[in-house]
């Protein structure tokens, strides 16, 4: 696909924009004042392939924290402020590498200058994060309601103050709970702004639920060409938004390595217990970081092809299935060892 080419900024060592790879970003939720614990959810984050993660700072005790959690991971860290302005100024003198501010709720442009001038002088970048749930009244009241244009409008007139400050390293998220409203706000923005776009549906739910609606709108997204970072929100442990975020970029084409698992339907054609064996098959392969592809298909009438097309797989038959790879059968085993047989196969080839 042909993807928007955006400002890159830099977020610690990590390109975000101007053709980069598109990163996957998740957030604590340990008290960030914890910093054992902050530490110990971060390095989960990092073995799952977060490749930056926000931090809420609520408070100056979680502010203080920033310099004691950053000695300690690898991956850059994002303070998340809402409120008061003075915990970004000690957020960027504890060495953050980024910060997310609210438009909505940060207050006085001063406190927005001083924040611009903080990061300027640092080399921080900054997030506008707009959100529909914390649109200003003065938009509200125009549109009556939270809306694309409105989402804009609320990061146009920020971008123009951290301009009018001399602050031009900025990232932008429009983000908002209904999935085409978040497409429509995002579509407009590409269109509008320079910046790279931090792509997310907020307030998505349970691994489920989110899962799904995060699908839909990063994936529409970003097969248009939009997006540059992007973060799935869940109501879930946050190592699983990190796999769901790689799972989509590798979904849109946008990811390789790791293993891309293909299976079928079931159909009245199946005669193996095609469900029972696909989701042993996946479970055991969640520790192979290779990049091959594993296909597990139910019947003869796609199976052998759709087998064939893959580095490894299996094909069922009448309680039993012919295992292949790269397009050669090596053999027709019963049911009960091709999971068995097909991780041998795989694990042998190391």
């Amino acid at each position: 696909m042909k993807r928007d080419k955006t400002k890159q900024i830099m977020v610690g060592a990590l390109p975000v924009g101007g053709g980069a790879p598109v990163s996957v970003q998740t957030m604590c939720n340990t008290k960030t004042w914890d910093v054992e614990a902050t530490v110990a959810q971060i390095r989960a984050m990092e073995a799952a392939g977060a490749e930056i993660v926000r931090l809420a700072i609520p408070d100056e005790k979680s502010a203080r924290a920033i310099d004691q959690i950053k000695a300690q991971v690898k991956v850059p860290l994002v303070a998340d402020i809402h409120f008061d302005y003075k915990l970004a100024l000690i957020a960027a003198e504890r060495g953050i590498d980024k910060i997310r501010i609210n438009p909505g709720n940060i207050g006085a442009p001063e406190n927005v200058k001083a924040v611009a001038e903080a990061c300027r002088s640092r080399g921080i970048p900054i997030r506008i994060g707009v959100n529909a749930g914390s649109l200003e009244k003065p938009l509200l009241e125009k549109y009556g309601h939270p809306c694309a244009e409105a989402l804009v409008e609320s990061a146009a007139g920020h971008v123009a103050l951290l301009n009018r400050y001399d602050f031009d390293d900025i990232c932008l998220s429009l983000k908002c709970s209904q999935v085409p409203l978040t497409v429509e706000a995002y579509r407009l923005a590409s269109e509008r702004f320079p910046y790279p776009l931090h792509l997310g549906v907020t307030e998505t739910g349970t691994a489920w639920n989110g899962t799904i609606q995060s699908a839909v709108g990063i994936g529409t997204l970003l097969n248009e060409g939009i997006g540059d970072t992007l973060r799935v929100s869940l109501t879930a442990d946050p190592v699983q938004e990190v796999k769901t975020g790689i799972a989509i970029l590798k979904a849109a084409g946008l990811r390789r390595g790791g293993v891309k698992f293909v299976s079928c339907p079931t159909c009245g054609r199946t005669e193996i217990d095609l469900i029972g064996l696909a989701e042993e098959v996946e479970r055991r392969l969640q520790s192979i970081e290779r990049d091959i592809t594993v296909a597990v298909m139910g019947c003869v009438v796609n199976g052998p092809g759709e087998a064939r097309e893959a580095d490894y797989g299996i094909a069922g038959g009448k309680g039993k299935g012919l295992l292949f790879k790269k397009g050669q059968v090596l053999g027709t085993y019963p049911y009960e060892e091709l999971c068995d047989r097909l991780m041998d196969l795989i694990l042998s080839e190391k």
